[in-house]
């Protein structure tokens, strides 16, 4: 496997690269992840370029049947890498190797940061949001958050994006999981009424931002990762890093002073973060489901 993944990485990389290790890092719960070591001959970053050249690169695996997923994430990152605002890892190529896919990435070497680095962190977002779509919410294609399926297809209006493509379709897999949200026929209702007043720009978004996703490298430099990429509200960014353990204050500061949130902003919060707890009910199933429900109900209090 590894030889097949070193020949495409020459391929893509026109240096020829060679194995000397791998060793498991972490991956996150869906994928594992590999640190691949080697070295590429002819790379004129050396300073003889007939020199061999140490480099790393990060490798995640997974079942060959979940290419696409991987494909739609190297994709996504491209998208996010057009318009550089906040830096996210260069794809360098997937595919299947033997019964595993796989896509290998950008080596990013990770540190603590600073309150600078969150800072700059919050600006670089803003920037990233301001990269807008003249067709409307969604993506070119399907891809995935998590493990799950993730639907985007081209819609003018927000609120019905968002009832239909985000919150209606996970409560769908998640009744095929047995789940019971006996409001939820009241919560697809109300939702274009409680999005009835707010117009936001189809911006560029992650899609899974949430602390995990996020890190400073160890120069300093502000870096996400692992999107879920897509048009849509920009808040669902901004509400999602507030829904497991949260950013540093500086980085809010840092957002709120390039493109300040609008009013409302408390209230959309928790319809926007249902959909990722209602998407961790179809991951994992647990508390997932009455936490789900409370956010219901405090939505249609």
């Amino acid at each position: 496997m590894w030889t097949t993944i070193a020949a495409q990485i020459t391929q893509a990389t026109g240096y020829e690269f060679q194995v000397s290790n791998q060793r498991s890092v972490g991956g996150g719960c869906i994928n594992q992840g590999y640190a691949l070591q080697g070295y590429l001959k002819g790379n004129p970053s050396s300073d003889k370029s007939s020199d061999p050249t140490a480099c790393t690169y990060f490798v995640k695996l997974n079942q060959a049947a979940q290419v696409t997923m991987f494909e739609a994430e190297a994709l996504g990152l491209q998208q996010m890498r057009i318009q550089p605002t906040v830096r996210v890892p260069e794809p360098i190529c997937w595919g299947v190797a033997e019964n595993s896919a796989y896509i290998v990435l950008e080596w990013i070497e990770l540190g603590r940061g600073d309150r600078q680095s969150w800072e700059a962190m919050g600006r670089q977002l803003a920037a990233m949001h301001q990269v807008t779509s003249p067709v409307g919410f969604g993506w070119d294609r399907p891809n995935t958050i998590g493990s799950t399926s993730q639907i985007n297809p081209w819609t003018k209006d927000w609120a019905e994006f968002f009832t239909q493509h985000r919150i209606g379709y996970q409560l769908k897999l998640a009744q095929r999981r047995g789940g019971h949200f006996p409001k939820q026929d009241r919560l697809l209702a109300a939702i274009p009424e409680l999005l009835a007043n707010h117009q936001p720009p189809p911006a560029l978004v992650h899609g899974d931002l949430w602390s995990g996703n996020a890190a400073v490298a160890a120069t300093g430099e502000p870096v996400i990762f692992d999107p879920a990429t897509y048009f849509g509200d920009r808040e669902v960014d901004i509400a999602m890093t507030e829904l497991f353990g949260g950013f540093p204050p500086e980085f809010y500061q840092g957002y709120n002073q390039a493109w300040p949130l609008e009013a409302g902003y408390k209230q959309r919060k928790t319809l926007y973060n249902l959909y990722h707890v209602l998407n961790h009910f179809n991951l994992f199933g647990g508390s997932y489901e009455s936490q789900a429900n409370r956010m219901i109900e405090q939505i249609l209090a």
